[in-house]
């Protein structure tokens, strides 16, 4: 009976735990877009948000495939894909809020997330010099 009692409690303690978390994808590796971009719109429960994605140039130019994405209000997570062999990564800035995500290399990933209200935000990538050469854009809020 005491074992039945304990094994009541672990799993009382165990099941709600397991569905807490976020979903914190590694940034190691390459969604395979071919420099697309796409908008995804998470449905239902639990938290849901847009995901934006965005591609650094393959040839090495120092700029993005797109200088202008949009948004809902709520969660939004920029994610950037490097197809070149420079060295790049993701940042939002606006409005008091500042993310960035990984610097990575050929074939990673780097994904910035932020919880946005209304208005326009500028997205960039903040390795040394490439802003200022012209790889940035706004990102315009709903």
């Amino acid at each position: 009976m005491r074992a039945l009692s304990l094994i009541a409690l672990i799993c009382a303690i165990a099941i709600p735990v397991a569905g807490c978390g976020g979903d914190d994808d590694d940034n190691g590796g390459s969604s395979g877009s071919g420099g697309s971009t796409t908008k995804e719109t998470s449905g239902g429960g639990g938290g849901g948000g847009e995901t934006l994605k965005i591609s650094a140039d393959p040839g090495g130019a120092l700029k993005f495939n797109k200088s202008s994405l949009t948004a809902k209000a709520g969660k939004v997570t920029v994610v950037m894909d490097n197809p070149s062999s420079l060295p790049h990564a993701i940042e939002v800035e606006g409005k008091g809020v500042e993310v960035s995500g990984d610097t990575v290399t050929k074939g990673g990933v780097s994904k910035a997330s932020a919880n946005l209200k209304p208005g326009e935000y500028e997205f960039y990538c903040p390795v040394d010099g490439h802003k200022q050469a012209g790889m940035k854009g706004t990102l315009t809020v709903n």
